[in-house]
């Protein structure tokens, strides 16, 4: 791990998968400075897991003053906790909306939640319950990839990923002491070496290459096409060379950690952790 005493930190939420792992929270990755938190992707239990993390030191994710998300995607491990993530915090004293930044049709998708909540929200707010009118709010932006978000030294920008047909992003982020790339879910795609440049830490998806071997076919054709193997990391990080490489939303398809590992350390020779859920680097 790096310097914990650094300003901005990065906070694993969760590094699980579809698979219904109980050591693993679906994805949520935070960077969190003093006063602000970022949040990226919001899998199963984003906000129980900001919780557990702002028990351990991180108070900024204490829930009620959680109020940005950055969403990679709109497969559902990335977003069941949304719901989550609109609701809890509402409930338990945020006043501000929640602010959410994604691909198109993320709108739809909370404009379907909040119609799913609607009876619970007036119940609320009309009833005995002292709820505010506002922090159940929720602001979306729909982007395109490029500089989506800037605030004094803090600059967020998307770029496109390769996961299927629909559009998924990966985020830079950069602030006055780091820059952190989440590559959010994706295969291989051209001049990923390129935007994977000049980076502190990287925190990239990955699967075992020898466990997928073992899978069926039309899952190998699946994964290969939308997830990066072990190899494909090890390969493009002895490339870029960050100074942390952090592995999430691990896919080990029946090998161990340290086998998973051995596959990236056969080729790359730099630092690189397994992430686990609530880690801070």
């Amino acid at each position: 791990m790096v310097d914990r005493h650094l300003e901005t930190k990065l906070v694993l939420l969760g590094t699980g998968t579809p698979n219904a792992d109980p050591h693993r929270s679906g994805p949520a990755t935070a960077i969190v400075l003093e006063d602000s938190a970022y949040l990226i992707d919001a899998g199963p239990g984003v906000v129980r897991q900001a919780s557990a993390a702002s028990e351990k030191g991180i108070t900024v994710l204490q829930p009620t003053q959680i109020n940005r998300c950055f969403i990679s995607h709109l497969h559902s491990d990335h977003t069941l906790g949304l719901p989550d993530l609109i609701f809890s915090p509402w409930v338990l004293g945020r006043e501000v909306p929640l602010e959410l930044w994604g691909p198109p049709g993320l709108q739809s998708m909370v404009d379907h939640l909040m119609a799913a909540y609607a009876k619970d929200v007036r119940e609320r707010i009309e009833g005995l319950e002292p709820a505010n009118a506002t922090g159940g709010d929720v602001i979306v932006h729909e982007i395109e990839p490029g500089r989506i978000h800037e605030i004094g030294d803090v600059c967020l920008e998307a770029f496109a990923v390769n996961h299927g047909a629909w559009p998924s992003y990966g985020y830079r982020f950069r602030s006055a002491d780091r820059t952190i790339i989440v590559s959010g879910d994706t295969a291989p795609f051209p001049d990923w070496e390129k935007v994977y440049a000049n980076c502190d830490i990287l925190v990239h998806e990955v699967q075992s290459g020898i466990g997928l071997a073992n899978r069926s076919s039309d899952w190998q054709t699946y994964h290969r096409a939308v997830h990066t193997t072990a190899n494909q990391l090890a390969g493009v990080a002895s490339l870029v060379r960050p100074r942390l490489l952090v592995l999430t939303h691990l896919l080990f398809h029946g090998v161990s950690e340290k086998d998973l590992l051995a596959e990236i350390q056969s080729i790359f020779n730099g630092e690189v952790v397994c992430g686990k859920d609530l880690d801070v680097f």
